[in-house]
């Protein structure tokens, strides 16, 4: 009996010990959306940091598809030892609300890290729909029900959602209008094809400067620097946001030292001077949520769209 409590006893400690080590090979950085994006651009800038930080090459890799689906599966069914990670967008809680089926549990089967940015979205509209400000936006789409087409990136993505919650709290109605993509739907706009979109900071400010769309809000809970005359929407709406964050999440069974390791390590790389000179180049803010803050988050979110697609009758294939 005592031999095969020290035997115990050896292999916990071994298992601490590889644990402190930690890493001690290339860890992958899964990413469900295909090069180019901004969260393509915030998984390179972060993967780089993180190797020069934990001496092991941080690879990432593009597994699109399904709306993020089938790059949440691939991690989640991965082994919990901090080598194979997910970076995240509130599409990881959209299809756990809106998705009649899932191959894994968005909450119980995955383990949040740390969010590393957030984007907010901007309501941008083309110059002949007859509005300047959100409030005409939202009086003309009362007094025109459906008359708006609004853009998209796809069915079930956060300007989607964000849209038809937007709909909900405010009592209009407008027509969304799904692409394959947020660049399609934004060219479309640009040409008079559909009358508005939720678009980020990076595609739209030249646009907005150039006077060939109109800024009517943002979905920040503050407003942004860079327009510090547009109004959130949170003026209209008390408690309204809309942000597409980007977090790091991992196998539930990650042990607690490797998830505190890539916390710290997600910290440090958000507090440079270099991570918020280029966050703040393409509209992106720091992130400053651990652990414990993320997993609220997501619990809150899937919530909130829950309710969304019971009252709205919305699926997502």
């Amino acid at each position: 009996m005592k031999r095969l409590i020290l035997a115990i006893v050896f292999v916990l400690s071994l298992a601490a010990t590889a644990r402190a080590d930690y890493p001690e090979k290339p860890i992958r950085l899964v990413v469900p959306f295909p090069p180019g994006g901004v969260t393509d651009l915030v998984a390179r800038q972060l993967s780089e940091r993180l190797a020069a930080d934990l001496g092991q090459p941080v690879i990432v890799d593009n597994k699109t598809g399904a709306g993020g689906v089938i790059a949440t599966d691939i991690v989640a069914k991965a082994p919990a030892d901090g080598y194979t990670l997910l970076l995240t967008t509130p599409n990881h809680t959209i299809n756990a609300a809106f998705r009649a089926s899932m191959p894994y549990d968005a909450e119980k089967d995955l383990r949040p890290i740390a969010i590393v940015g957030q984007v907010p979205m901007l309501l941008v509209s083309h110059p002949s729909l007859p509005v300047t400000t959100f409030k005409e936006f939202v009086d003309y789409a009362r007094q025109n029900p459906n008359k708006i087409n609004v853009g998209n990136a796809g069915n079930g993505t956060l300007p989607h959602i964000t849209m038809e919650l937007m709909m909900l709290r405010l009592q209009f109605q407008v027509t969304n209008v799904p692409y394959r993509g947020a660049m399609p739907a934004l060219q479309d706009l640009v040409a008079g094809q559909v009358q508005a979109k939720l678009d980020n900071y990076t595609q739209s400010a030249q646009l907005i400067a150039q006077g060939k769309l109109n800024l009517l809000a943002v979905t920040s809970e503050t407003r942004l620097k860079q327009f510090p005359r547009v109004p959130t929407i949170a003026e209209t709406l008390p408690g309204f946001e809309g942000y597409l964050w980007m977090g790091v999440v991992a196998p539930a069974a990650t042990p607690d030292p490797v998830v505190a390791r890539l916390a710290a390590a997600i910290k440090r790389f958000v507090a440079l001077p270099e991570t918020r000179e280029r966050f703040a180049k393409d509209g992106i803010e720091p992130g400053h949520d651990g652990p414990d803050e993320f997993r609220t988050i997501i619990g809150l979110e899937i919530k909130q769209w829950r309710e969304i697609a019971r009252v709205g009758r919305i699926t997502v294939d």
